[in-house]
């Protein structure tokens, strides 16, 4: 096994049985500006202490696995350069090199897993990509929430992607998408998306229910659990969509394209929302940190 250097407040979590709850770290190297990326992670991390769980955010530094960092860690980190983007592919050359990089859901969902955490909070998976069709640009992401049995919390998939094709490639991977409180399927800045869900569960107690009888039945993989933003902080879906639209076309005539397209079209957003999306982002990745505590505390009490 892979020796990891877990933070004293995850390692004596982890000694006493208490709940843990998973957190990326590229949403503070590759989403926001300093000091603004310090900030949000500091008040995720601060929302799952205060809902009764301990917050481990994930990263490579200097070639080893944290899983949990210290202040001083996590203040480095939001000011590094040129910190590497990890998903499966790549985080063990980062490694083996002794390099440092931040955790997308890919990456994270692996590091939990391999620290024994069963459930992680983000703001919104990866997927298929507009024009998958001819680029087969699709998300890592999908595959893991298919082989690593951890619970994903998440507003949905990020919702420059193409929906429809994310969820059916989900569905054929036999990964479970569990809307918490409606019966349509949120779409990152939106509550609704069009898309009817699939599954509807309404309490961290069932959800938690639900990964540990998939792990009792033998079945491989996760589940993801679509958290609509609240309705005090969305952007509605017929106010983003042509401002996603327009982003998109902006993207097509400067031929931007591969990794970056999204660091591209969430700027682009970001402007044409003057912030509010950033904001909106903000409060959905707090939404779901609560939500996660809840089922980490649930997952306690049954294991």
């Amino acid at each position: 096994m892979i020796d990891i250097t877990f933070s004293k407040d995850v390692a004596a979590a982890r000694d006493a049985g208490q709940p843990i709850v998973a957190l990326e770290s590229t949403i503070i190297t590759h989403g926001m500006p300093w000091p603004q990326n310090l900030e949000v992670a500091q008040q995720v991390e601060r929302t799952v202490r205060e809902g009764g769980a301990v917050p481990a955010t994930i990263a490579v530094l200097d070639g080893s696995l944290h899983v949990g960092l210290d202040d001083d860690q996590l203040t480095k980190l939001a000011q590094a350069k040129n910190v590497a983007k990890l998903s499966r592919a790549d985080i063990a050359v980062c490694m083996a090199q002794g390099g440092t990089g931040a955790t997308t859901v890919a990456a994270t969902m692996i590091a939990a897993h391999l620290a024994g955490i069963s459930v992680f909070a983000t703001g919104g998976i990866g997927g298929v990509h507009q024009g998958a069709e001819d680029s087969f640009d699709i998300s890592a992401d999908l595959q893991e929430l298919a082989q690593t049995p951890v619970t994903v919390v998440a507003a949905g998939a990020k919702a420059i992607l193409d929906l429809p094709k994310t969820f059916e490639v989900l569905e054929t991977l036999g990964v479970p998408v569990i809307t918490v409180g409606q019966d349509e399927i949120p779409a990152f800045w939106s509550r609704s998306s069009g898309l009817s869900a699939p599954l509807r569960l309404d309490t961290a107690a069932e959800i938690a229910k639900a990964q540990l009888m998939r792990t009792a039945l033998g079945l491989s993989g996760g589940q993801l659990v679509t958290n609509p933003i609240p309705e005090a902080n969305e952007i509605p879906r017929d106010v983003i969509l042509p401002i996603i639209e327009t982003a998109m076309a902006e993207a097509t005539a400067q031929g931007i394209a591969g990794k970056s397209v999204t660091p591209f079209l969430l700027q682009r957003i970001f402007e044409l929302t003057e912030g509010r999306s950033l904001a909106s982002n903000i409060a959905l990745v707090l939404n779901n940190a609560r939500l996660a505590t809840e089922i980490a505390k649930e997952m306690t009490k049954l294991a």
